[in-house]
Order: C-alpha cells, then structure tokens, then sequence
C-alpha cells in the first residue's frame, strides 16, 4: 500500500509560499511576543511588519514555540485526513523544544510522526524537505529517508555575522558572548552552528573582515567537500547579500548561489542587518 506521507516544519525555515505549494508542507508559526501581544510568525505579522515593530519597540521581543494544543490539533487532522504518517524538520533541539512537544503531540493523538532534529535552522532545513521528496519520488521507504534526513543534519553549516550583540547578549544563546560585551563598538562576531549549538568562532574590527572570515570557511569546505548550493542569509538585508552574492559567485562560478531571508524568530536575537552563509555538504 501506497503510504500517504504529511510533511510539517516551522516558521524557523521560512520557506515561501510557492515551496509551501509545491511540497504540500504544513508550517507551525513561532510566536514572537511584543509588549501589546503575542503574533504568529508569518500568519499575524510580516517581515516588514516585524522589523518595523522592533525598531519602535522599547523592550526587544520575545519568542516563544508554536502552542501545544496547535500541534495536538494538527495531527489529529493529518490521522482523521488519512495520512499513513508524517516527517517533520524541527529546528535544533538545543535551542527549542519543537522537536519534543512535537512528538509528544503526536503520541497524544496516536500519529505516526517520523521527527528530525535537524541541529540548525533557515536552508539546511528547506534542503531536507526537497531532499526527502526526492527520495520519496525514487522510491525509498519513509525510514531510508528518515536516516539521509538524520545524515544531512550534521553535514549541515550556517555561519553568520549578527548585527547586534545586545541582541545576541540578552538571549543567552551564544556562550563566551559576554567576555567581549565591553567591546560592542568595536567588534563583528562571527558565530556557527555547532553540533546543534550556536557557537563564537571569532572576532574581528570590520565586516570586511567578518565576510573573509566566513568567505575563508566555504572555500576550505568547498575544496574538501561536494557543495552544490550556498545560500546568502540576511535579516532585511538584501542589499549586503545581494552585494555579497556577487562576489562569491565571481570567485565560485560552479557554484549556485541563492538569497535567502532569515525567520524573524532568528532575527529577534541576531538583530535586523545579520548576514550569513549556509550549505550542505554532500
């Protein structure tokens, strides 16, 4: 029998409408919470929406995972709906509890869910999503493709230049932060996903420096690793990805090189003008 396969994920990916369409994806919105009230990240506000908000708000926002009783609700239609089960691409278990509560939520209704930690957030996991239904489209079982799934999370990279290490500071999620806090003026911080973690990987006085920092990191990778696609990842900076595209498709004209938004979940704590790159190795 044929199984009938729901594919879920959040507004951390921040995939648009068209691959919404394309993959039949259900997306569970994170809660950014401002002083006036709690909004639903793509469903109760936009991108430009949220960037406007917080560069007027006095107190920096908040997030806060999708609600339980939403995803309980969901997966009792996707079992009532006849899916035989679902595969869903989380964003990394250390840094929130989607993973969890989505599998909890599942158990409580009684759906088969396939869940995937995939130890980072933004284009690796819009990868995983068009990788599995290439696999699907092939042939292989929901649990062959789980495991590539599970495979492609530690071949994953995002490496990134925040903008606002006041930002960055208060949300307690890079450690060793603090030590340079003094330094705020001076600084560009260069911090990586590691093992599922947001990491410091360096510091220096420009963003000049902080690009050929990040640039010198894809080319290492790119001469010890298969890498097909690179994604320049922004918060409301297209401009500098734009700019920064250009350059690094002179310098990798193999290479595909595509711009990407960043959620504004991430946003809250990088702060609007963070830029970075993301690819999976093969």
């Amino acid at each position: 029998m044929t199984k009938k396969i729901a594919w879920i994920t959040d507004s951390s990916a921040l995939v648009d409408q068209d691959f919404i369409n394309k993959f039949n994806l259900y997306v569970l919105p994170i809660n950014i919470i401002f002083e006036d009230r709690p909004y639903r990240e793509t469903i109760d506000i936009t991108q430009e929406q949220f960037y406007d908000k917080m560069r007027k708000s006095k107190v920096l926002p908040k997030t806060s995972q999708q609600i339980y009783g939403d995803m309980v609700n969901l997966y009792k239609r996707l079992k009532d709906e006849g899916y035989t089960c679902g595969i869903a691409v989380h964003p990394t278990s250390a840094l929130s509890n989607t993973f969890n509560s989505s599998v909890n939520a599942a158990k409580e209704v009684g759906f088969t869910l396939y869940a995937i930690d995939s130890k980072i957030v933004s284009f690796p996991m819009m990868k995983m999503i068009e990788t599995g239904h290439s696999l699907i489209k092939n042939g292989y079982s929901v649990e062959s493709i789980v495991e590539e799934l599970d495979k492609m999370a530690n071949r994953s990279e995002l490496t990134g230049i925040p903008a606002n290490l006041t930002q960055l500071y208060k949300s307690g999620r890079v450690p060793g932060i603090a030590a340079i806090i003094g330094n705020l003026l001076n600084l560009k911080v260069i911090v990586s996903f590691q093992n599922g973690r947001v990491g410091l990987k360096d510091k220096v006085r420009t963003i000049k420096r902080a690009k050929e920092h990040v640039s010198g990191y894809l080319r290492q990778q790119a001469s010890r690793y298969v890498i097909d696609e690179v994604a320049v990842v922004h918060c409301h900076n297209e401009q500098d990805a734009n700019q920064w595209k250009e350059e690094l498709q002179r310098e990798f004209p193999t290479l595909k090189f595509l711009i990407m938004p960043i959620s504004a979940c991430i946003a809250v704590h990088t702060g609007e003008g963070t830029i970075g790159l993301s690819w999976v190795r093969k």
